[in-house]
């Protein structure tokens, strides 16, 4: 798992194994990996979306006239009920995102370390890559950067993209799928959301938690849209990189 320590940047450590409760996928049956970002390509020990949230918070107080307290109930109200406090804003009072976005998304970055390992093994995975986010590409792009792994992805799916409505609504998913002409059973998922995944898994996408803290984040009821779960992303993929052998280029498309 990836742990903070006062001060400094977050590191990244070997996670706790825990039993998969899946057989891990083949490597050819996979030609598509679809990677969430916040908490998901970086440990979520790095705290970043705390300085997402509290910016969130601050806009919504400044927005609305609210003192802090009042303006957090809010905010957390639109995120559960509309996916993110933006596309709740948006529905309620009208908003314009790209204020909201830009302010939300002004955040020290620094915290994230670079992931040899995890550039290492998006490297040796055979297919294309793509970011699937609530966040913007210039976000993304200023992580990944971080990491050190922009070089292995050939599009960023944002919240522009698509028309600023969020995951998991599931008209977004079908239109990632057909935007960047994605075969939902040659593709795996990965998220820190687990309601995030329903949608996935409904269009026969393989799915995997990448578990965090965060009460938002926990599965709610029927846990059958979750095939694995992880707390390390990176050593989820040098276990299935490790379990299907030698990486080989998937097979042609039909």
């Amino acid at each position: 798992m990836a742990l903070c320590v006062r001060g400094r940047a977050c590191q990244f450590y070997p996670a706790m194994a825990r039993p998969d409760p899946i057989p891990l996928p083949a490597l050819p049956q996979i030609d598509t990996w679809v990677f969430d970002l916040d908490n998901t390509l970086y440990p979520a020990a790095c705290n970043l979306f705390h300085q997402v949230d509290v910016r969130i918070g601050a806009f919504v107080a400044r927005l609305l006239g609210m003192a802090p307290d009042a303006a957090r109930v809010v905010q957390k109200d639109y995120l559960k009920r509309y996916g993110t406090t933006l596309r709740g804003l948006m529905v309620e009072h009208r908003l314009d995102p790209k204020d909201y976005l830009d302010f939300v998304h002004d955040i020290d970055v620094t915290r994230v370390p670079a992931n040899p390992a995890l550039d290492r093994a998006l490297e040796r995975l055979p297919g294309r890559k793509l970011v699937f986010t609530n966040g913007t590409v210039t976000h993304a792009e200023r992580i990944m950067e971080r990491l050190g792994v922009a070089r292995h992805f050939e599009a960023i799916f944002d919240i522009h993209a698509a028309a600023y409505v969020p995951k998991p609504e599931p008209a977004v998913y079908d239109q990632l799928l057909r935007d960047h002409a994605i075969q939902a059973r040659r593709a795996i998922l990965f998220e820190d959301m687990a309601r995030n995944l329903k949608p996935a898994h409904d269009r026969g996408m393989t799915t995997v938690w990448v578990r965090v803290d965060s009460p938002w984040a926990q599965p709610e009821g029927d846990r059958s849209h979750i095939h694995h779960e992880t707390d390390d992303l990176t050593e989820f993929l040098q276990a299935l990189l490790g379990h299907s052998g030698t990486a080989k280029p998937p097979p042609a498309r039909d």
